[in-house]
Formats: C-alpha cells, structure tokens, sequence
C-alpha cells in the first residue's frame, strides 16, 4: 500500500482564499472525487491542510505529507485537480521501484503535485526548508527522478484532462464551458 497526501493548505490567492478542493466538479466537490479515486489504491488518505515549517509554500506541504505518511511510497496532489484516477497512481507506484520520485513531465513542464515521493526524500526536502530554497523542481537534482511522458500520460485519459487544476475562476469557468460542469 502507499498512502496519499491532498494538498489543502494554500492560500488560493489567485482564486480570492477559496477552498478549491470545495469546488464543485460533476456535482461533486473536488477532493471528494480525489478521496474516492485515492482510496482504491491507499489505505492512508489524508489532507495536509497545516505545514510542520509554515510559509514554505509546496514544498513545506510536501514536507508534511512525507512526515506524516504510513508508508514509504506518497502519492502527493493538489486539492485543485479533479480528474486524477487510481489506475494513474497505480501507474506510478508500479515503476516506482528506484526512483525516490515518479513525476509526470509535459509540454507545460513538470506537474510535481501530482507525483509519488518516496520517503527518502524527506532529509532533501528538510535540507532545502532550512536553507529557503523552495522551488520543488530544484529538489530533482537531489535525488533520482523517472519522468512521465505526455504519451505515457495520454493511456490514462489524456494529460490535459489528467493534470488539469483549477487555479481560478476563470478557469473553473472554462472547465464548465468545455466539460458541463455546474458550480
């Protein structure tokens, strides 16, 4: 088993300090879809709603999520991205083998929270805490990461709907138009 930590702690400036994972997605609020999708493939499901190091942005969630988990394996998402399914994760834990990240890399770059970190990243996260270097894509070069392809992507619904977040009402709107949905 892995277990599976939902960023929830952001600040959601961008989206006027909404709760995105309340959004309403297909009638129902996004990180309910994410609970019953995780739930399939993890027996630890938790929201990380509170840092252990504050104000270290995804990073520090990450931190958190890796401390508290039950498990070596974590796959770590966003509260804002509504069509993650368990046959990705699966997908990933199952060629996580030596990889202390499986992380999903398209045309729009690498899509960190929405990857599985193995617990021996937790030493190069704190390292990076302490020292204020909080960018999550710097924390690549300190341990070994396999990439996901868009092809690879693209076996598990298409990766534009896969990654898709929500990071304001613009484009919750957007995803309404294009997809149906309903506030």
């Amino acid at each position: 088993m892995i277990s599976a930590a939902i960023l929830a702690g952001g600040r959601a400036t961008r989206f006027g300090g909404r709760d995105k994972g309340a959004l309403v997605v297909d009638g129902r609020p996004i990180v309910e879809r994410q609970r019953e999708a995780l739930s399939t493939v993890s027996d630890d499901v938790r929201i990380v709603r509170e840092d252990i190091v504050p104000g270290c942005g995804p990073l520090g969630g990450v931190h958190a999520a890796l401390t508290r988990a039950r498990h070596t394996l974590v796959f770590v998402l966003a509260c804002d991205m509504p069509y993650i399914t368990a046959p990705f994760v699966s997908y990933l834990c199952s060629i996580a083998d030596s990889w202390d990240i499986v992380v999903p890399r398209t045309e729009r770059g690498y899509h960190p929270l929405s990857a599985l970190y193995r617990r021996t990243c937790l030493a190069p996260v704190a390292r990076r805490l302490a020292g204020r270097q909080l960018r999550m894509t710097d924390l690549f070069s300190d341990v070994r990461v396999r990439e996901i392809t868009g092809e690879e992507l693209d076996r598990f619904g298409g990766r534009d709907r896969l990654l898709t977040n929500v990071n304001t009402p613009a484009e919750l709107a957007g995803l309404e138009t294009l997809q149906g949905h309903k506030l």
